[in-house]
């Protein structure tokens, strides 16, 4: 069995060296973008050789200073709405944090009745480690630092988008390709911050707890586990109560702005309007970065529980040992290169190369990738190791584990493909649910649906190929890697996916500040470009939580120490049952929610408009706060029955079922909430764009069902309204769901396994 060719110290240095490169990318990025400046005096940047870049409201005559103080004074609106909702959020959410931390201590310690002796280990019970109270001091500690990271990569991200999106509006002026890098960089910030942040504060924390627990690294990596359930915990909350926030604000602004007063999407006049734009960024931003951090330190943690238990741990290797941790390192390093091609290599000129230099981005990140794992798998692995696999040790190659990592990142590009098939206006899909609404929104509702559903038969099953090879290979720890591999490329998917809200608010910006109908155009372009590559950003989201949980639930069954989950067994087969049910449970309350809280909004709409004297003639201005309080009030109060199902049902069900009966709930909850989750995603976001093919009237096909306010039209909106809940509340709330239970039940599987099932020890 020959080493790893990466010495350890080799080890030490790249990874935070990484990280490092990934943040000060970040902060060249954003000084890049903050050069633009939103006051009226010229900045030197649009000067060049002497000459002023002419603008189009200088050809069209239109005041330009105006223009942007009004720029300037609607973002201020969007950033203070964002900043006071997710403050409010946070002291809600820290209160739950900290009490919840409580628990974990108080649980975790009283497995051994918190006694401060050494224990006989759980795998290799002629070890001692440390005690069980040391476990759960340090999984409260990573549980509370997960949470903090969590906390602070939503807010930078949300603070960044709100900095970008007047600056894109602005650039709109010079051209659709300025705007495009505007937005794009921004998107990068919050990508690479966040990578880098969440690889850093990682293993940092690794090294300190390694001071504590010395050769005990079975413990060392059970305590790490409590980061992803940090991470993961916050990230509900910031989903759920940001994705509530947003779709109440759109839908009462869609439904009485189109639909009953025929008025233009983010007109000033809607008093809505501040409060929609608000929500992109609490919603799709701060919600999304907190998600997909909590997915990529999970699968870490999910990995590193494997491998302590595996080869690596016994013989403590540290440089194979922190094999996800360099697998991430490198990453960051090849979507650096990969955001070059989009910012400085190739330039976007005319808006026909905006999605495909989105798309470009995906297959250059993941070819690029390939090579680095391939690299990273040659040196930091040893020719042959074994992996744990339910109490037995697997026999396993450096190059399988190369191919456990390239399944989940090829799956990954497939099922962000196929999304965009099915969610882009571009391909037959979307403009056949465009076609529909020629008869009305009932046929369109049956159309989108159906689309939807149909949607869901290639993720399932590239997810499958990826779960049988990677786990043939490598046992469960194979899948954990196939999981990193996917979310290997997490700061481009996320500079992508943050790209999209940052260009709706510039079309909104654009609209309020009353700019020509030609720079209105051009955001709309980078809009629609966005809201497909929002689309593959959630299919990403969902696919990698899928392996994820599955990654995670191995290392529960390993832990609370089930031999075999058998099916066939009534404590199973009821968990089983019971956790198929949840998904639709939680829907059902975030999908209400959005529903009582559009009904508040949109009966506040209707009453601006009908008793402010002069609001639709444009000569009085709206309340626009009151709508924001309604949005903040019905998210904060809405979002706290869903997040309790989510963090109880764990509890419950291991403390009164015990350890079997919760296996299956979360084997139940995965394979359910994977459909629901892709479904509901790619039924809101078709109908969503197939509004958007109509509006834009491009085709002929198009300009058939159109112009705006027509009766397709209508028809397309309501569509585009019902699938708002469903592609940015539950859909990808779900996707939270599935991972959180499982590592929940993963942190609190020691207190299940000694103290669990109290119903069946009383039959």
């Amino acid at each position: 069995m020959a080493g790893a060719i990466l010495s350890d110290l080799g080890t030490e240095i790249i990874i935070p060296v990484c990280a490092f490169i990934g943040i000060a990318f970040s902060l060249l990025q954003w000084v890049l973008v903050s050069k633009i400046s939103v006051s009226p005096e010229k900045s030197p940047a649009d000067r060049k050789n002497g000459f002023t870049e002419s603008l189009i409201e200088e050809e069209e005559g239109i005041n330009d200073h105006n223009v942007v103080n009004k720029c300037a004074e609607i973002q201020n609106a969007i950033s203070e709405g964002a900043t006071s909702f997710l403050f409010t959020m946070y002291q809600y959410v820290g209160v739950f944090m900290v009490a919840f931390a409580i628990l974990i201590f108080l649980f975790l310690g009283s497995v051994e009745g918190f006694s401060t002796k050494s224990q006989a280990c759980t795998y290799d019970t002629t070890k001692t480690c440390k005690p069980a109270l040391a476990t759960a001091l340090f999984s409260t500690i990573s549980f509370l630092l997960g949470a903090v990271t969590s906390v602070v990569s939503g807010f930078l991200g949300m603070k960044i988008a709100t900095y970008a999106n007047a600056r894109t509006t602005l650039e709109a002026r010079k051209g659709v390709g300025k705007a495009f890098i505007v937005a794009f960089r921004s998107g990068a910030v919050m990508g690479f911050l966040l990578a880098a942040n969440g690889l850093l504060v990682l293993y940092i924390t690794i090294l300190l707890f390694k001071l504590y627990y010395g050769d005990d690294w079975e413990g060392l990596f059970e305590a790490i586990t409590g980061y992803g359930l940090g991470g993961s915990s916050m990230a509900l909350f910031g989903r759920v109560g940001g994705g509530i926030y947003t779709k109440a604000a759109d839908v009462g602004a869609d439904l009485v702005g189109k639909v009953e007063r025929n008025i233009p999407e983010d007109d000033p006049r809607n008093p809505a309007v501040i409060a929609d734009n608000v929500g992109d960024n609490v919603g799709d931003i701060a919600g999304m970065g907190s998600d997909l951090f909590g997915s990529y330190a999970e699968s870490s943690c999910a990995a590193l529980v494997v491998a302590s238990i595996s080869s690596f741990g016994i013989s403590h290797d540290l440089t194979a040992m922190c094999y996800p941790l360099l697998i991430s390192s490198v990453g960051i390093i090849v979507c650096l290169l990969t955001t070059l091609f989009a910012t400085d290599f190739f330039e976007v000129r005319t808006v026909k190369e905006i999605e495909p230099a989105l798309k470009k981005q995906l297959i250059i990140s993941t070819v690029l990738m390939t090579i680095g794992v391939a690299i990273v798998s040659w040196i930091a692995l040893p020719t042959s190791f074994t992996i744990f696999n339910f109490g037995a040790q697997k026999e396993v190659q450096n190059w399988q584990l190369f191919l456990c990592v390239c399944v989940g990142l090829w799956a990954g590009l497939i099922i962000g493909f196929v999304t965009e098939y099915y969610t882009s206006n571009a391909y037959s899909p979307v403009q056949d649910v465009a076609d529909s609404c020629r008869t009305g929104a009932a046929t369109n509702v049956i159309f989108g649906l159906a689309l939807g559903y149909k949607s869901v038969i290639i993720p399932i099953f590239a997810i499958a190929v990826s779960i049988f090879v990677s786990f043939t290979f490598a046992a469960m720890y194979g899948i954990a890697v196939a999981a990193l591999g996917m979310l290997s490329t997490i700061a481009t998917g996320l500079a992508i996916d943050a790209y999209g809200p940052i260009s709706d608010n510039a079309g909104g910006i654009a609209e309020m500040a009353g700019m020509s109908h030609r720079i209105r155009e051009r955001t709309d372009a980078l809009d629609a470009a966005g809201n497909t590559t929002a689309a593959i950003g959630k299919g990403f989201a969902i696919g990698s939580a899928a392996l994820v949980s599955l990654a995670l639930f191995g290392a529960f069954v390993s832990r609370a120490g089930i031999s075999v989950v058998d099916v066939l067994t009534p404590k199973v087969f009821i968990g089983l049952l019971v956790g198929a049910m949840l998904p639709y449970w939680f829907s059902a309350m975030t999908m209400k929610s959005v529903g009582s809280a559009a009904l508040k909004m949109v009966e506040e709409v209707r009453r601006q408009f009908n008793t402010i004297p002069g609001l639709m003639e444009g000569t009085a201005k709206p309340d626009y706060a009151t709508c924001v309080k309604i949005s903040t009030d019905a998210s904060i109060k809405e979002m706290i029955p869903p997040g309790a199902l989510v963090m109880l049902t764990p509890l419950i069900v291991g403390i009164f079922f015990g350890v079997e009966t919760l296996s299956g709930v979360l084997a139940g909850a995965l394979v359910s909430g994977v459909q629901i989750a892709i479904s509901a995603s790619n039924t809101g976001g078709a109908w969503d764009n197939a509004k958007k093919y109509i509006e834009a009237g491009v085709s002929d096909h198009a300009k058939s069902l159109g112009p705006k306010g027509s009766d397709p039209h209508k028809a397309a909106v309501i569509g585009d309204t019902i699938g708002d809940p469903l592609k940015d509340t539950s859909g990808p709330s779900l996707n939270i769901l599935i991972k959180l239970m499982a590592v929940e039940s993963l942190v609190f599987a020691p207190f299940f396994a000694t103290h669990g099932g109290l119903l069946f020890k009383l039959f």
